[in-house]
């Protein structure tokens, strides 16, 4: 067991100056922090940060496309035995809330037997629909929706 240790020990140590002695490897004067040119005291200024637009629905880019949630949703819970979604969103419910019913799709099961309430396949309201948000896109995207102009 004491010999195992050692020749680990013996193979780390190895790395480490072979490491050091390698060209290209990093001295002293290479590391450079990610706080840029700015000293410890001093704070970079917190980045801008898109917002949800809150009650202004998007138009829908492609037949059949989830629509956007307009608002925020951060803070709901969904899981297996409470989804907040439809306290609002849920029959009757949507009418005194004023917010949009559920599709009627969402109450029938993969044979399409109508069911009373949401069907287990359709629970988990944010695997399709998302909050809207006017954020700039990661990587360039050349989609244009199914009706625009070409």
């Amino acid at each position: 067991m004491k010999t195992g240790l050692k020749l680990i020990a013996a193979a780390v140590g190895l790395v480490l100056v072979a490491a050091t002695l390698m060209p290209g490897s990093l001295r002293a004067g290479d590391v450079r922090t990610l706080r840029g040119e700015l000293a410890i005291e001093e704070n970079n200024a917190a980045p801008e940060v898109h917002a949800v637009r809150e009650g202004k629905p998007l138009d829908r880019a492609y037949r059949q496309q989830p629509p956007l949630i307009p608002h925020k949703v951060d803070r709901y819970e969904i899981d297996l035995k409470v989804n907040q979604c439809l306290r609002c969103h849920d029959w009757p419910n949507n009418t005194r809330e004023n917010a949009p019913k559920v599709s009627e799709t969402h109450y029938q099961d993969r044979q399409g037997n109508r069911l009373d309430q949401i069907a287990g396949t359709r629970w988990f309201c944010t695997q399709c629909h998302v909050p809207q948000t006017d954020a700039l896109p990661l990587v360039e995207n050349r989609f244009t929706p199914a009706n625009a102009a070409r």
